[in-house]
């Protein structure tokens, strides 16, 4: 019975996919060789578009909410803010990003059967994009049998968190070579660079190089020295993005189908959460620009509430997301060209990297990440005292500089941030007396139920191999 359910899901799942390929996107490409499934051009910007928008829609909800962007004050069961997550919120992101997938995936074979290179290495790169999400979301997931329904594979093994990397890394060094060859595609097909498969390859590049970071606490990995290869050695084969053009964003232009998922929101729905004072105060002190883009005036000023307040004394209600940001085409971001230099600023900080100093990359971010939003740069604000780069600082104190302004470049994007947060504990966040689960930030978000009930031996093994499936497990990378 459970085979039989399992089938069920899946059948429900396939169609999904392709309702959620077909929709909005009207000149969709029938391929003429009788092929089961579209030609790539038809399936590429659908699968970017809905991915883009589940992220979005969980960056709001629980990434902005752990990491004290948002306050979405109450009492009730599920304040994420407390770190008390319902089981249930684990189910949304999960099913979105293995639906997707199966798009991805046939993207790819319509590059192979076509012969088209870019095709190819463009979706190994969203499968790497996708994958990284997963398997730091949740730990150990199903990666080498995954999206294999059409093969009569309903009860995919999960793998271990360091498999699927070194596969991944794999996957991003083949596509880095695919596309040295690539020619451009239809702009149509693509919304993220309009065709322009070169960009594509930087943005396959910086990607390796946030990822490879991520790892860079594994020893056994060595990542680092990677990370030298593609910036100090052999940076001609490895060409990364160079400007706030080259981020890699999906801006909504506001027309179907690329409408972000919250302009339908109810403007009330969407201020209902309050700013907190983490977000609002780093802001206010380095006079930064960005405030005026996000932030709403309370009382005539910018102002937070803590996080993590004691339930039944509710602080006064401030400052909110600006409603402007419901249709704001930035908040499209997958990765932008500050967040980059502010890893490489880490990785020189540690001595990984020495073409540049950890200083220029540093500052490099710093005001990238506030021209994205085509905002001038104060006179003077990187010397303001609380941006400004030390040599003498301790890694520590650099640690918390690059992390405090990279932690406003991941603004809204997928679920950074708390990524970022558990890889390092930077920044450094208050922790409010009203805090449940210890004080302890979530370290993962659990399997969904019907996982448990669908694919109960591989569910059992991967518990086994992991540890308990609850918010407190470490997954590979975070453990010592």
């Amino acid at each position: 019975m459970k085979t039989k359910a399992y089938i069920i899901l899946t059948t429900l799942i396939s169609t999904l996919c392709i309702t959620s390929c077909t929709k909005d996107f009207k000149e969709l490409s029938v391929n003429p060789n009788a092929v089961d499934h579209a030609l790539p051009q038809a399936l590429l910007a659908p699968a970017i578009t809905d991915i883009v928008a589940a992220n979005m829609n969980r960056s709001q909800r629980i990434q902005n909410e752990l990491m004290q962007v948002t306050v979405n004050m109450g009492d009730g069961e599920g304040k994420i803010f407390r770190y008390d997550i319902r089981k249930s919120e684990a189910d949304y992101l999960y099913n979105n990003w293995y639906i997707d997938l199966t798009n991805i995936n046939d993207v790819y074979k319509g590059g192979v059967e076509t012969a088209n290179n870019s095709y190819q290495g463009i979706a190994l790169i969203c499968r790497a994009w996708v994958f990284s999400l997963l398997t730091d979301t949740y730990g150990d997931v199903p990666y080498f049998e995954a999206n294999r329904g059409k093969e009569g594979l309903f009860t995919p093994k999960f793998d271990r968190q360091k498999d699927i990397y070194t596969d991944i890394f794999k996957q991003l060094e083949a596509a880095n070579d695919l596309l040295k060859t690539g020619a451009n595609i239809p702009a149509a097909s693509d919304p993220i660079y309009g065709g322009v498969v070169a960009n594509w390859r930087k943005f396959g590049n910086s990607l390796y190089l946030r990822l490879l970071l991520r790892l860079s606490a594994k020893a056994e990995m060595n990542t680092p020295a990677k990370i030298t290869e593609m910036i100090d050695t052999n940076p001609a084969n490895y060409p990364i993005m160079t400007s706030n053009a080259e981020s890699a964003i999906l801006k909504w232009s506001g027309t179907a189908p690329y409408v972000s998922p919250f302009a339908t929101w109810r403007p009330a729905d969407w201020y209902t959460p309050k700013l907190g004072s983490f977000f609002v105060d780093n802001l206010n002190e380095w006079s930064d620009p960005r405030i005026g883009r996000w932030a709403t005036l309370a009382e005539g000023e910018y102002a937070g509430i803590p996080s993590g307040y004691l339930p039944g004394q509710p602080p006064a209600a401030k400052s909110t997301l600006l409603t402007a940001l419901q249709i704001e085409p930035l908040l499209g971001n997958i990765m932008n060209y500050s967040e980059l230099q502010l890893a490489l600023a880490e990785a020189a900080a540690k001595g990984w990297v020495t073409s540049k100093t950890a200083q220029f990359y540093y500052e490099t971010g710093v005001t990238n990440a506030i021209t994205l939003w085509n905002l001038t740069v104060p006179a003077g604000y990187l010397g303001f005292a609380k941006v400004k780069w030390d040599d003498t600082y301790s890694l520590g104190q650099k640690m918390e500089l690059i992390h405090k302004q990279k932690y406003y470049t991941m603004f809204f994007t997928d679920l950074q941030q708390w990524f970022e947060y558990r890889r390092t504990g930077h920044p450094v966040l208050p922790k409010g007396p009203g805090l449940v689960n210890n004080g302890i930030m979530p370290a993962r978000l659990n399997y969904p139920f019907f996982v448990q009930t669908t694919n109960t031996a591989n569910y059992n093994a991967a518990v086994a191999a992991q540890g308990k499936d609850d918010i407190n497990t470490l997954v590979w990378w975070q453990k010592q």
